[in-house]
C-alpha cells in the first residue's frame, strides 16, 4: 500500500493481458525543452483525465524567455498533472512519473522524483554535446546515478521518425512529433482514452492535414510501443472520482475568469469593455474574451497599461462595465486611474494576476505579493474592495462577485488571482444559468435634487452609500465628473476642509459596510487550538496539509479568506478563539501584517517567495510542530 499526496492509498490487481496496478492517485510531470511541446502534451493528458471523470489539478511551469538556448536548464518547460479517484486539492508535491525529454529536463527535475519513482527518458537527446551543456561529466543513463529509480530508456525521436517515414515529412518536422509519442505511451500506461486526442489533433492542425496525421501517427506509435515492448510489465488504472452530480469541464483560472466576465455581461445586461495591455500571466484573459463579441464583449488592446484602464473607466462613465486585466507591474501603472475611479465612484473591475516581483521579476512564476499594493497602492485615502479566488474554477464565481460589488457600490474592485490559479486547471461544475445572480443596474433617469430641479450625482443611497449613476446624454441629468474633490451631494468642485473630511469618510464607509459572508472554519474535531488561515491559491496546499496533520492524529482548524477588503465581520472573533493562528503566504507576511494591525492578534507568519506554490509536505511539517508545541504547553 502507498499513501497518496492528499491522503489517499493505492491497491493492486491484475488483468488477463498484463499486471494492472489500481491506484487512487498519480502525479505525472512532462519535462523537456521549451520547444518540445510539454505544455500541449500535459494539457492533452489532463483533458483526457477530465473526460474520464478523474478529479485533477495541474501546474504548468515554463521559462519567461521567448526562446531560451536549446538544451539548457533555463529553457526547461514542464507540466505536472495530479489526477485521482477522490477530491484532491493540489497538483502534487512530487511526481510519481517523470518524463524527461533531454538531459536539461532530467537535471532540472530529478531531485523532485522520489526514490522508486518511474523515470522515462528520451535517450536520443543524451549525446555528449547536450550532456556538457548542463554540466554532466558522464551520461547518467550509463552510470549508477539513477539506480534508485525505475528507469525506462526510450529512443523517442528515432521511433517517431521511423513511424513517420512514409509521410513525406522531413527529419526535423518528424522529430517535432515526439511529444505526441510520449503522450501516446503515457496514455497506454494509464489506460487513457485516445479518441479525444486524435480528434483534437485533427482539429488543431486542420489547415495542415499532413501535420495532423503525422501527430496522430506519432501518438499511436507511442501507444503501440507501450503495448508491444516488454519494458513495461505493468500498467495502471485510476478510477473516475465520485464528484457531485452535474456537467463538468476542465478549466484554467484565466478561462474561468473570462467566462465569469461574460456571465456578468449577460446578468447585468450591460456591454463590457476590456481595456488592457498584454502581460504575463494575464494575457489569456484578453485572448479568451476576444472570442465573445456576440455576448456584448468588446476587447481593446491598448498601447500601454494606462491607456487600457483609462478606456475601461471611460466605458463605465458611458454606462458600460469597464474591465482591465494585468499583473503587478501593470497595477502600479494603473494606480492613478484606479484612484480616479474611487473619486468618480464608477464601477470598474481590475484583475491582477500576480507574479513574482519586484519590477519585471519572475513573469511566468507565481507569487502573492500584491496584497498591500491592492490595499494601499494609491495616493490619498483610496479604499477599494479586494477579492481573491482560491482555485481555477473559483475564478468564475469570484468574477461575478467582484462585478456585483462594483456595480452595486459604484467602485473599482481589485480581483487578486495569481499565476498558480491562472495557469492551473481543475474540473469545473458548470452552473445553471438560473442560479446566476441578477446584476441588473438601475441608472438615474430623473432629477434627484431636493427641489427636483437638477441632478445631484453624489446624492447617495442611504443603505449602500453608492451614488447615482447617470448615462451621459440623459436629458436633464448633466453633471460634473473628474478627479477633483466633489461637494457632497451636488458634485461641484470643493476645496472646503470639512467637506473633504466628510467625503473621505463616506468613501471609506461605503467600502467598510459592504456585506461579505462570514468566515467559515473547518474543524472536524471541534477541539483544534491551532487555526491555519490562508488566502488565494494557498487554499489547496493548506487544505492538503491539514488533511495530513489530522491523519497523524492531531487537531487543526482551517479557514480561508476570499474577501480581503472588507474582511468578514466575524474574522476578529475567529482569530481570538484559537491559541495560535498560522498564516502561510507566498510573500513576506502581508496578510499577517494586516491582521496584526487590525485585530492585535500575534499571528504566526510562514512565508515562501520561490515562484512556486507551497508543498503540502512542507506545510504539514510546519503545522505538526506548531500543533505539538501548543498541545504540550
Amino acid at each position: 500500500m502507498s499513501t497518496g499526496v492528499d491522503g489517499g492509498t493505492a491497491a493492486t490487481g491484475t488483468s488477463r493481458a498484463a499486471a494492472v496496478t489500481k491506484l487512487d492517485r498519480v502525479v505525472i510531470r512532462f519535462a523537456g525543452d521549451s520547444g518540445d511541446g510539454m505544455q500541449l502534451t500535459g494539457d492533452r493528458f489532463t483533458s483526457e483525465a477530465a473526460a474520464f471523470g478523474n478529479d485533477l489539478s495541474t501546474m504548468p511551469n515554463f521559462p519567461a524567455e521567448i526562446r531560451a538556448p536549446q538544451g539548457t536548464i533555463p529553457g526547461v518547460s514542464s507540466f505536472q498533472v495530479h489526477f485521482a479517484d477522490y477530491d484532491i486539492l493540489t497538483p502534487g508535491d512530487r511526481p510519481d512519473v517523470l518524463v524527461a525529454m533531454n538531459p536539461a529536463a532530467l537535471k532540472a527535475n530529478i531531485a523532485d522524483l522520489p526514490a522508486g519513482g518511474t523515470l522515462i527518458v528520451n535517450t536520443d537527446e543524451f549525446v555528449k554535446r547536450n550532456l556538457t551543456k548542463v554540466g554532466y561529466a558522464a551520461n547518467p543513463l550509463e552510470d549508477d546515478s539513477l539506480a534508485g529509480y525505475q528507469v525506462h530508456q526510450v529512443a523517442m525521436a528515432t521511433i517517431t521518425q521511423g513511424a513517420l517515414a512514409d509521410t513525406g515529412l522531413g527529419k526535423k518536422d518528424a522529430e517535432r512529433c515526439k511529444n505526441m509519442f510520449a503522450l501516446g505511451l503515457l496514455s497506454w500506461m494509464y489506460h487513457r482514452p485516445t479518441e479525444g486526442t486524435e480528434r483534437f489533433l485533427r482539429e488543431k492542425f486542420a489547415k495542415k492535414p499532413e501535420i495532423a496525421e503525422a501527430n496522430v501517427l506519432a501518438f499511436r506509435a507511442g501507444f503501440y510501443y507501450g503495448e508491444t515492448t516488454e519494458a513495461f510489465a505493468v500498467t495502471y488504472e485510476v478510477a473516475p472520482a465520485k464528484l457531485a452530480p452535474g456537467t463538468y469541464r476542465q478549466i484554467t483560472g484565466n478561462t474561468a475568469l473570462a467566462y465569469g466576465i461574460v456571465a456578468a455581461a449577460q446578468q447585468s445586461k450591460l456591454p463590457v469593455l476590456l481595456g488592457t495591455y498584454p502581460i504575463t500571466p494575464a494575457s489569456d484573459i484578453l485572448h479568451e474574451l476576444s472570442k465573445y463579441k456576440q455576448f456584448g464583449i468588446t476587447t481593446f488592446q491598448a498601447e500601454d497599461e494606462i491607456a487600457g484602464i483609462c478606456a475601461a473607466l471611460g466605458a463605465s462613465y458611458g454606462g458600460a462595465l469597464g474591465v482591465t486585466s494585468t499583473s503587478g507591474p501593470g497595477v502600479a501603472l494603473k494606480s492613478e486611474t484606479i484612484g480616479l475611479g474611487v473619486m468618480t465612484e464608477l464601477p470598474l473591475l481590475v484583475v491582477d494576476v500576480q507574479r513574482g516581483g519586484p519590477s519585471t521579476g519572475l513573469p511566468t512564476k507565481t507569487e502573492q505579493a500584491d496584497l498591500l499594493q491592492a490595499m494601499y497602492g494609491r495616493n490619498g485615502e483610496s479604499p477599494v474592495p479586494i477579492i481573491a479566488p482560491q482555485s481555477p474554477a473559483d475564478c468564475f464565481a469570484a468574477a461575478l462577485e467582484a462585478t456585483h460589488i462594483a456595480l452595486k457600490y459604484r467602485t473599482p474592485v481589485l480581483l487578486l488571482s495569481d499565476g498558480a490559479v491562472a495557469n492551473g486547471s481543475e474540473p469545473w461544475l458548470i452552473p445553471d444559468v438560473e442560479d446566476l445572480p441578477d446584476l441588473t443596474v438601475e441608472f438615474a433617469t430623473e432629477p434627484n435634487s431636493p427641489d427636483g430641479s437638477a441632478f445631484w450625482p453624489y446624492l447617495r443611497d442611504p443603505e449602500t452609500l453608492a451614488r447615482a449613476w447617470a448615462v451621459p446624454g440623459t436629458p436633464g441629468l448633466q453633471h460634473r465628473i473628474g478627479g477633483l474633490e466633489k461637494a457632497d451631494g451636488t458634485g461641484n468642485i470643493s476645496y472646503e476642509p470639512d467637506n473633504h473630511d466628510r467625503m473621505v469618510r463616506l468613501r471609506q464607509a461605503k467600502i467598510d459596510n459592504i456585506p461579505v459572508p462570514d468566515l467559515e472554519v473547518d474543524d472536524p474535531s471541534g477541539k483544534a487550538r491551532v487555526l491555519v488561515l490562508g488566502w488565494g491559491s494557498s487554499y489547496g496546499p493548506i487544505g492538503a496539509a491539514c488533511r495530513r496533520v489530522r491523519k497523524l492524529g492531531h487537531s487543526v482548524a482551517q479557514a480561508h479568506l476570499r474577501n480581503l477588503n472588507p474582511f468578514p465581520a466575524n474574522l476578529g472573533d475567529v482569530l481570538r478563539s484559537y491559541d495560535k493562528v498560522v498564516v502561510p503566504e507566498m510573500n513576506l507576511g502581508q496578510l499577517a501584517l494586516l491582521l496584526r494591525g487590525k485585530y492585535l492578534v500575534d499571528v504566526v507568519s510562514y512565508t515562501k517567495v520561490a515562484g512556486l506554490p507551497f508543498k503540502a509536505e512542507e506545510l504539514q511539517n510546519v503545522l505538526t510542530d506548531i500543533v505539538k508545541g501548543v498541545d504540550a504547553a
